[in-house]
C-alpha cells in the first residue's frame, strides 16, 4: 500500500511536469500502470473542458446565426456546420497540424508586433483548436435545431408581456431552447470526451512524452507486450468519468426543467422479481 502511494506521488502528475519525469522501463506493476495512464487523463479532461466551454458559446452564436434570415449570416454559419460535421474529426486534426506548420516559425508581424505561430504545432493548442471547431459544429446544429422547435406559444406570451429583442432571447427563447436540446447536448458532451483519445493519433506530437491516457497505454504495452491490462484500465477510466459527466449533465438537465411537473423525481431502479 506504502509503495502504491509513492507511486501516485511519484508519477500521479507526471504528464503536467510534477514528479519524476523519467518514464520507467522495468517494474510496470499494476499501480504504476494506473498512476501513469491516470496521469494522462489529466490531458483527456483538459481538451474536453476547454473545448465544451467555448465551443458552448460559439455554438449559441452560430445557432443563431444559422436561424438569422440574414443570408450574409446564415450562409456563412451552414457551410461553417457543413464542413465539420461532414468530414471526419481525423482527418480534421491531420488538415490543421499541416496548415499549422506551414505558417512561419519566426511568427507573422502584425501591425510591427511578432505573434508567434509555434504554439499552434502542439498538441495543447493545436488539437483543442480543431476539438473547439468540431465540437461548436454539431452542438450549433443541435441548439439550432430546438431553436426552431421552440413552442409558438412560449413566443405569443413573450409578446403579450412586451418582451422582445435581446430580453424575449434571454428570457423566454434560449432557456427554453436549452431546455430542448439539452438530452442531445450531453450526448455530444460524450463523443467528444470520447474523440479527445484521437489527439494521440493525430499528428500533433506529445510535449517531452506528456502525453494523455492513451499515450501512456501505448507505451506500457510497448514494454509489456500485453495490451489487455492498460488498455482496459484506459477503458474504465473513461467509463467512471463519462457516468461523473452523465450525473453533472443531468443535475443542469433538472435545473432547466425545474418548472415541469415531475421534474424533481429521480428515477428509482426498482427490479420485477416476481411478476
Amino acid at each position: 500500500m506504502n509503495e502504491c502511494l509513492q507511486e501516485i506521488a511519484d508519477f500521479g502528475l507526471r504528464s503536467i511536469g510534477i514528479g519524476t519525469l523519467t518514464l520507467p522501463r522495468t517494474d510496470l506493476t499494476l499501480c504504476r500502470q494506473m498512476t501513469l495512464i491516470g496521469s494522462g487523463l489529466i490531458w483527456n479532461v483538459y481538451f474536453a473542458v476547454l473545448a465544451l466551454a467555448i465551443g458552448f458559446v460559439l455554438a449559441t452564436g452560430l445557432a443563431v446565426a444559422k436561424a438569422s434570415r440574414n443570408p450574409l449570416l446564415r450562409r456563412p454559419a451552414e457551410a461553417f456546420v457543413f464542413v465539420f460535421r461532414g468530414s471526419p474529426l481525423f482527418i480534421q486534426f491531420f488538415i490543421a497540424y499541416q496548415a499549422f506548420v506551414l505558417l512561419p516559425r519566426g511568427g507573422i508581424e502584425l501591425l510591427g508586433v511578432t505573434v508567434s505561430t509555434s504554439w499552434l504545432t502542439k498538441a495543447w493548442a493545436g488539437a483543442l483548436i480543431v476539438l473547439i471547431l468540431n465540437t461548436t459544429a454539431y452542438s450549433a446544429e443541435i441548439f439550432h435545431g430546438a431553436l426552431r422547435n421552440v413552442p409558438r406559444g412560449d413566443l405569443e406570451a413573450a409578446d403579450a408581456y412586451g418582451l422582445a429583442g435581446w430580453t424575449r432571447f434571454r428570457r423566454i427563447v434560449w432557456p427554453t431552447t436549452l431546455r430542448l436540446a439539452w438530452p442531445a447536448y450531453t450526448n455530444e458532451a460524450i463523443f467528444l470526451f470520447h474523440a479527445t483519445t484521437l489527439v494521440f493519433f493525430s499528428g500533433f506530437p506529445a510535449f517531452r512524452q506528456q502525453g494523455d491516457a492513451l499515450y501512456y497505454a501505448s507505451f506500457i504495452a510497448d514494454r509489456t507486450f500485453n495490451p489487455f491490462v492498460a488498455y482496459p484500465i484506459v477503458a474504465g477510466y473513461f467509463i467512471i468519468l463519462t457516468l461523473a459527466l452523465i450525473g453533472f449533465f443531468g443535475v443542469i438537465n433538472r435545473r432547466l426543467n425545474r418548472h415541469l411537473p415531475g421534474a424533481a423525481q429521480r428515477l428509482r431502479y426498482r427490479p420485477n422479481v416476481i411478476r
